[in-house]
């Protein structure tokens, strides 16, 4: 079996490797670190969580230990598609180059300029940026990279889903021909592959694992949930993942719930929070510094719960993450991969839980096509629990003798038509009748409430003729 000693690191770091409890390289590092000491180019492909940090980190420090930084030109450039994912590398040069006088500078938004430029101005040996960030120092004319002798790209995949590959172009194009490269990917879309054809001189191809397959490690497991009324879903989800958590009990020592909207992230924690559950967000509208924080309270184990969006789903590197629940099904099949790559880390067993509501069932469908197997169905654990209620019977009917006999209707009296007075004239009717004016009131007062139809008011005019043929 392969050790970290048989790979012709650095002493210094092999002391520091060592210190940080790790013996045994993975697949993924034993593949990628030799070619990489020897200068070559480097492919590699592997799922998340097999450490492909160290892949590029040991060897590029091992190569840094020689020669000395220059103010405003690194001589490395690590490129990262989050804040997070940037910080975890700055975090791993730490930790390997403890014995190493090396300097390292990290540009990320959120952080001041000041800050960072008054490091580049000292000269750093290991620059680990954001692309937006980093072309914004070079425009402003803070930093050269004609000095780069080693680039990486990492989560080359999320670069593209995130819309960096412009800007990846653009920073290859500002680094030496000479230099060399590092890319590393979970999946290789097309773009992707036409990227490496194009900056990639004769790599070594390193894949340990089937593009875009789930650790082996994972339990899988899928809730197809339909809500009661549309208009309470969203209290009806959440009520479900509290019981599918709930049902977990202390095998649940923590997880990471992901959400597709920043929205729901703050929904979700918030309802989290209200019924006694440890729960904080994370996406990318919060601050940088509050970020830090809820990331920090999660790794040291202050924070169980971790309610976030696709911004922690690379790059988050916490070993011990003992379950992943899927709030919402992913809109890309890749994703689903990365999120339930969060646990399950380094050999360890996890546990990954998702909720799949009627629209979401395509995307859920090409999940089970990436994975190439079906995900086992839970059944939903309020519908098991709530018992079902027996239909009340229906009262039987007595019959006796009253009530068989028919019942002969009652005959409504009809009172008799009134007699037909004789006709008079209608000026004598109508001098009787008070004269109503405006709004139904008459000349004393009243209401005349009387409703006058048709027919019922005759003009004198009419009435006179009728008068000189009964006189005739």
């Amino acid at each position: 079996m392969t050790k970290f000693s048989d790979l012709n690191l650095n002493p210094k770091v092999l002391k520091a490797v060592s210190e940080a409890g790790y013996e045994t390289p993975t697949p993924i590092q034993a593949g990628a670190i030799p070619p990489a000491l020897l200068g070559q180019d480097v492919l590699g492909i592997a799922q998340t969580g097999t450490g492909k940090t160290a892949s590029f980190t040991l060897p590029m420090i091992s190569l840094l230990a020689r020669g000395r930084a220059r103010a405003r030109m690194p001589r490395s450039l690590v490129l990262c598609p989050t804040r997070e994912l940037a910080a975890q590398v700055a975090e791993n040069f730490d930790t390997y180059t403890k014995h190493l006088k090396l300097t390292k500078a990290l540009l990320i938004g959120g952080v001041s300029f000041k800050e960072q430029d008054a490091l580049i101005d000292r000269g750093v040996d290991v620059l680990i940026a954001t692309p937006g960030r980093l072309l914004d120092h070079f425009e402003r004319g803070k930093l050269l990279l004609t000095g780069v002798q080693m680039m990486v790209v990492d989560e080359a995949d999320r670069m593209l889903d995130m819309g960096f590959i412009p800007d990846i172009e653009r920073i290859f194009s500002l680094t030496p021909f000479t230099r060399q490269t590092l890319f590393f990917s979970a999946t290789m879309a097309p773009e992707i592959e036409r990227i490496t054809n194009t900056f990639l001189s004769a790599p070594a191809r390193v894949e340990v694992a089937r593009q875009a397959t789930a650790s082996e490690n994972i339990e899988q497991g899928v809730v197809m949930f339909k809500a009661s009324r549309k208009d309470r879903e969203g209290s009806e989800k959440r009520k479900l993942l509290r019981e599918l958590i709930a049902l977990e009990g202390d095998k649940c020592t923590n997880a990471i719930i992901f959400c597709n909207r920043k929205t729901d992230v703050d929904i979700c924690a918030k309802s989290m929070t209200k019924y006694g559950l440890d729960a904080a967000p994370i996406h990318g509208d919060l601050d940088q510094s509050q970020r830090m924080k809820t990331l920090d309270a999660f790794r040291n184990g202050e924070l169980r719960f971790l309610v976030a969006s696709d911004v922690a789903a690379r790059g988050l590197d916490v070993p011990d993450v003992t379950h992943v629940f899927n709030y919402d099904v992913p809109g890309h099949a890749e994703d689903y991969v990365h999120r339930i790559g969060r646990t399950g880390r380094a050999g360890r067993d996890g546990k990954a839980i998702m909720i799949c509501v009627p629209r979401d069932e395509k995307n859920f469908a090409d999940i089970e096509t990436l994975l190439q197997k079906e995900v086992p169905r839970i059944e939903n654990p309020i519908k098991a629990a709530k018992p079902s209620k027996p239909r009340p019977k229906r009262a039987e009917k007595v019959e006796t003798p009253e009530a068989a006999a028919p019942v002969a209707p009652a005959k409504t009296a009809v009172e008799p038509p009134a007699p037909r007075t004789e006709d008079k004239p209608a000026t004598a009717q109508q001098d009787r009748q008070p004269r109503r004016g405006r709004g139904g009131r008459n000349d004393r007062g009243g209401k005349d409430n009387r409703v006058v139809g048709m027919g019922d008011h005759l003009p004198s005019f009419i009435a006179l003729s009728f008068d000189e043929r009964r006189a005739g």
